[in-house]
């Protein structure tokens, strides 16, 4: 059986080729760590992809801002079918519907036994924690597919209870396997709740399941900031205010017109390293978030960053930043006594209980996210598309079994 998927060819450009039926051994192939070819995974499952999605993570790669090797299968964003079940797994079967943590983890290693699966120390033979389809992170073949395996199918998956309902509300549902997570982490961690003023900074999918967050933890105000006015639009449609910050470079004077004080009790940072200066002539300045929500938010309060930052960027505006050395002024989040939550999100701490808000309708996340259907063959035009600012979640429906 063929396989198509989606695969990272150069900067700037990715294409649908056939990557081969996958089995349940970790074979060698772009992006393989040597350490992890030939690994078996009797504990995984083979799942036809139901749905799969574009992540603003997989764009880091495709603009060139990492070390990802050509011929990568990107997606670490999947939902799927159960259609072969290994040796050694007991509770997943055949025909279960079911949504997949971007975090592999093996569940026996000491993170995994705290809920640390965001570095779980047995799945990367570099670094604790690892993604499907992303660079140095082990190796494990991404999800943009029609089929894709998956390691240690009974600690991670989800399985929906209800098939015909899980379908319904796929798309919501889709996001459960990073975005609606990393977002709610974001907010979190940042300690909102009720009555919480909440900036979030960036408008992207992240940011907007941020502030959707923010709002089912019951936040008062959330204020989101962007350089995209159609993002922001996107935004406001849900109950934000809003910060262009192309046509303002001081956020506290903004925030002291929405809430009369220049300072919010906590932020969550959504945009990561390829961070802009604030204004309609500044260029790429990756510590200007970090910098921006430590001034911003009160003395005592805390910081969600869900925002990737990365140790290796070849394409950062100078040789500190291309290593991950940023000048952040510590001092001042010193002085402010903030607490800092950085690190991917440990998916498993959150998907079940954000799956039931889903499933009761508390939760609309496809609607915050603005979540928008595509097929695998459209996935290089969606790429571009997102990569130009769209305020748009791209949802990839591999074999057409999405209601339309």
């Amino acid at each position: 059986m063929s396989n198509r998927a989606v695969v990272y060819k150069e900067p700037g450009k990715v294409a649908v080729e056939n990557i081969g039926f996958p089995d349940l051994v970790l074979r060698d192939g772009p992006g393989v760590n040597p350490l992890n070819v030939g690994r078996k995974c009797e504990h995984g499952v083979i799942l036809k992809v139901v749905a799969t999605n574009i992540c603003g993570s997989d764009q880091h790669m495709v603009r060139g801002r990492t070390t990802a090797p050509s011929g990568l299968a990107l997606g670490h964003e999947i939902t799927g079918e159960v259609i072969e079940v290994g040796r050694d797994v007991e509770f997943m079967k055949v025909g279960d519907l079911v949504s997949v943590p971007f975090n592999i983890a093996c569940g026996r290693c000491r993170s995994c036994k705290s809920q640390d699966t965001h570095i779980c120390e047995n799945v990367n033979p570099d670094r604790p924690g690892s993604a499907y389809g992303y660079v140095d992170m082990g190796g494990w073949v991404g999800g943009q597919s029609e089929y894709v395996m998956v390691p240690y199918a009974d600690f991670q998956l989800l399985k929906f209870p209800d098939k015909a309902q899980a379908m319904e509300k796929i798309l919501d549902l889709t996001m459960l396997s990073d975005i609606f997570p990393t977002g709610f982490h974001g907010a979190y961690s940042a300690g909102v709740t009720i009555g919480s003023t909440v900036y979030i900074a960036g408008a992207g999918p992240v940011g907007l399941a941020a502030a959707h967050s923010a709002q089912l933890l019951g936040a008062s105000c959330v204020i989101v900031g962007d350089m995209i006015e159609e993002r922001l639009a996107q935004a406001r449609s849900f109950g934000c205010e809003t910060i262009n910050l192309r046509h303002h470079d001081d956020i506290g004077e903004q925030i002291a017109q929405i809430l009369g004080t220049p300072e919010v009790d906590c932020a969550v940072d959504c945009v990561g390293f390829e961070a802009h200066g604030h204004g309609s002539e500044q260029g790429e300045a990756p510590a200007t978030v970090l910098n921006s929500i430590m001034q911003v938010t009160r003395a005592g309060g805390k910081l969600g960053i869900p925002g990737l930052y990365v140790t290796g960027d070849p394409g950062a505006v100078d040789e500190d930043a291309k290593i991950g050395t940023l000048k952040i002024r510590i001092g001042l989040g010193w002085a402010k006594a903030h607490h800092f939550v950085t690190g991917q999100t440990p998916v498993m701490k959150y998907h079940d209980f954000l799956m039931k808000s889903i499933l009761s309708g508390k939760a609309q996340i496809a609607k915050a996210v603005n979540a928008t259907l595509i097929s695998l063959e459209e996935a290089p035009q969606g790429y571009q598309t997102f990569d130009k600012g769209a305020a748009k979640k791209f949802v990839i429906d591999p074999h057409g079994l999405v209601k339309r």
